[in-house]
């Protein structure tokens, strides 16, 4: 797993250690036909949380770079990214949405600088080819929310749907 290095810009270093991959345990409750369910996942954060696709013209001294590609850093998105682990820790009982795609979303609203933003956080949940039983949970991308389009005309999955069909291997559908 990926272990960011720190960014450097004009003399401004910018630690990356919380994006940092973990392993957290969700357990969910017995209810009056259910037992009590566990679910372990490794977490790990894309460079797309702290950066975006250069569409050229940028000072080269931005770029970041992971083995696969190179994109801008972005401050704002780095400092929204400190908010992603205690997302994460959060997320079981948290309301996502499909995305018609193989990932999903998930909605935090941040006071940032007076205002609230809608921040996106994007995300994928897989079995882990590693240890049986683990499930990975990847955020692929975090971003405010600029374009207009939110979550309000989506229909909400729970986060603890979506781990459990995982984790079985049942497919979800998106919604029509």
């Amino acid at each position: 797993m990926i272990k960011w290095r720190p960014f450097n810009f004009e003399n401004i270093e910018y630690d990356l250690t919380h994006l940092h991959p973990f392993e957290i345990e969700f357990k969910q409750q017995a209810s009056k036909d259910k037992p009590e369910k566990s679910y372990l996942f490794e977490v790990c954060f894309s460079l797309h949380c702290f950066t975006y696709k250069d569409l050229g013209g940028t000072d080269k001294r931005l770029l970041y770079s992971d083995a696969r590609e190179s994109s801008v850093f972005c401050i704002e998105r780095y400092e929204l990214s400190k908010n992603l682990p205690k997302i994460v820790i959060t997320i079981f009982e948290r309301n996502c949405y499909h995305t018609g795609h193989s990932n999903y979303f998930t909605v935090e609203f941040i006071n940032q600088q007076g205002e609230t933003v809608e921040y996106q956080v994007y995300f994928s949940v897989s079995k882990s080819s590693q240890r049986k039983g683990l499930l990975n949970l990847y955020i692929q991308s975090a971003y405010p929310n600029t374009r207009g389009k939110g979550h309000k005309d989506k229909k909400p999955i729970r986060f603890r749907v979506i781990a459990y069909n995982s984790l079985v291997g049942k497919q979800i559908k998106p919604p029509t």
